[in-house]
């Protein structure tokens, strides 16, 4: 139950701070100015059991390739603990963005807090 309860606090804070400027989603480098795609539906990663025992809390950065539809095409680890990357990129892979006229780049950031 505690668990749940921290993840569904994760995912509020998230579902927050996407809806008063994205401070969880950064464009890609390079991008174009306003190339940044607004996310419709964000994963929620599961904390590893390893993470539980090894008391890991930080954050992972997903780099997201997003075809022309919102679907994410591809994922790849750009930071972040190696036992909690894992989870962070099945839940990059559950996003959803808004259409656009290309396939674009996005880095989202998946927050963990020790449990």
């Amino acid at each position: 139950m505690n668990q749940s309860k921290r993840i569904l606090g994760l995912c509020l804070l998230a579902a927050l701070a996407l809806g008063i400027g994205g401070a969880f989603l950064k464009g890609q480098e390079g991008d174009s100015p306003g190339s940044k795609r607004r996310i419709k539906i964000i994963g929620k990663p599961n904390y590893p059991d390893l993470a539980k025992k090894m008391n890991l809390s930080g954050v992972v950065k997903v780099e997201v390739t997003i075809g022309a539809d919102g679907k994410v095409k591809r994922t790849r680890i750009v930071g972040g603990h190696p036992v909690l990357a894992l989870e962070a990129e099945k839940a990059a892979m559950q996003c959803e963005f808004e259409p656009g006229p290309r396939e674009t780049s996005e880095v989202i950031e998946f927050k963990f807090a020790a449990q």
